[in-house]
Order: C-alpha cells, then structure tokens, then sequence
C-alpha cells in the first residue's frame, strides 16, 4: 500500500509538470494559472502544493527534469581521468549532443522554447532568473574548465583570456538555439553548429581531428 501511495505522488507530480509543459508552451508562463495547471492535470490546486512551494517551483521542477541530465554532461574531471583522455573531443561531443536532442527530443525542445520565449522574470518568478543564471554560470565554470584542459592537452597558448573564450562559445550556441526555435526551418541546427563550432575552436588556435567523426546520436 505504501510503495502504491509513493507511484501514485510520482505519478500525480508527473502529471502536474507534463500540464504545465504544454500550458506554458501554449499561453507563456505568466498567463497560466496553477488552476489551469491543476484542471489540465484532472487534480486539484491543493495537489500542486503538496508537490511544489509555487510557480516557480513547478517551473524549475519541469526544467531539471530535462536539464540535470545535459548539465551532468558539462562536468569536466581533471586532468588524468580516462573521460578526459581528449577535452576538445569531449568539449565538441558534448555540445553536438546536447544540440542534437533539442533538434530531435520533442520534450527537450518545448522545455527550451518555454525557458528562452515564454518566460517574463516577474516578481514571482525570479526563483526562475536566478535558476536561469545558475545553469549558464555552471556552463562557464565547466566550459572554461574544459577548455583550459584542451588547451593544455595541445600545449596551446589561447590568446584570449580563457573566461572569454568561454562565454563567446556559450553565446554562440545560445544564440543557434534562439534563433532555431523561432523558426526550426530558416537551418539544420545540429549540421550548422557543428560546423560553427568547430570554426570558432579552431578560431581559438585548436586543432581538430577532421577525419575523426563525432560519435552518432
């Protein structure tokens, strides 16, 4: 009876965090309710409390459980570690897949289009601003960790500050993301930021291993 009551509450937050997905995606975060959220979901207002503190909890409670998973993937070790056996690799890996499964994942891409088109960062949400920046933080450290590794790796002296170089890859592949989901037509964002980045590593002075082909999603 216990281990059903404990399926039954995953279920029910389930169920709350799948409504709120397709209403945010609908009507923007700021004009959905959590009654309509609570309606949509067949339960009852008092069902998202039991769940989340607010909005804004629900809302960070949706984006994990797509994001927790792409942000593990931006966790450089240091150096020695098998993982890290090749950081530009990994550095170039990691991005292609964390862009593939926007493209092709219908859930990653209506979480992304929700966080980056459908959100104000209203009073009651800036629980949501300050999650927005803790992920964006996070990726600088990782990036900036992976791309000194690399450039340790090649015995590359990056002629720009290595923070810099960091927040400019970031820039550019939030920018493709941006712009693709305003319209997934205007280009192939998987084909072009591949392309992209790796112009804008080899930009940085890196080399790159033409002939080895990233690992298929």
């Amino acid at each position: 009876m216990v281990r059903r009551t404990k399926e039954d509450a995953l279920a029910t937050r389930h169920s709350l965090l799948d409504a709120a997905e397709l209403l945010f995606q609908m009507q923007g975060v700021s004009r959905t309710s959590l009654n309509d959220i609570a309606r949509s979901a067949g339960t009852s207002r008092g069902a998202i409390y039991w769940h989340f503190k607010g909005k804004a909890d629900l809302f960070n409670s949706m984006m994990e459980r797509v994001m927790l998973p792409l942000e593990q993937a931006f966790q450089f070790q240091y150096p020695g570690k098998e993982l890290d056996a090749d950081p530009l690799e990994r550095i170039r890996q990691i991005m292609h897949e964390a862009l593939h499964q926007i493209a092709t994942d219908p859930r990653t891409r209506r979480v992304f289009e929700i966080a980056t088109h459908k959100v104000e960062y209203v009073d009651e949400l800036q629980a949501v601003r300050l999650r927005h920046l803790a992920v964006r933080n996070e990726f600088l450290v990782q990036m900036e960790r992976g791309l000194a590794l690399a450039a340790a790796a090649q015995n590359l002296a990056i002629s720009v500050p290595i923070a810099n170089a960091a927040q400019g890859l970031h820039a550019m592949a939030d920018g493709l993301i941006q712009n693709w989901l305003l319209d997934s037509t205007a280009f192939d964002l998987v084909a072009s930021s591949r392309q992209l980045i790796d112009i804008y590593l080899k930009g940085l002075g890196f080399k790159i291993q033409t002939d080895r082909k990233l690992k298929q999603s």
